[in-house]
């Protein structure tokens, strides 16, 4: 588990840039987005060999103990040991994920107005985070 922010304020119109590092030996990683720990907008897990999946990234979103429909991106732009850098931007109706060349949307389906919840778990070490 990394840093957990609870206070975020993210709202539609408003980036947010996680950048960090990738373990040698990493099998996934996490970055949660949503209005606390139960109820994540947000669930953005990239597997390079977990739960089945070869480098996927896998989204979600969870509503207290009920995590909805996982809708799986084929495109892996990451890398054992390496950097990095993803932008979210929040829209109203979805949340826009940026990676290295590509970009694709995930619905909002809680329908927050604000992303307050921020947290990274798994083989990830945060370097820095900044929003606009």
């Amino acid at each position: 588990q990394g840093p957990v922010c609870t206070n975020l304020g993210l709202k539609p119109g408003q980036r947010l840039t996680v950048k960090g590092k990738i373990a040698p030996n990493a099998k996934s990683f996490v970055v949660n987005l949503g209005k606390d720990a139960t109820l994540l907008g947000l669930h953005f897990n990239p597997r390079f060999d977990a739960h089945g999946d070869v480098n996927t990234i896998v989204c979600n979103s969870k509503k207290v103990e009920e995590w909805g429909a996982e809708h799986r991106e084929a495109v892996f732009p990451f890398q054992k040991g390496g950097t990095a850098e993803i932008t979210f931007s929040v829209n109203q109706n979805d949340v826009t994920v940026h990676l290295p060349g590509h970009q694709f949307t995930f619905p909002n389906r809680l329908n927050l107005s604000v992303f307050d919840y921020f947290d990274t778990q798994g083989d990830f070490i945060l370097q820095s985070l900044s929003w606009e």
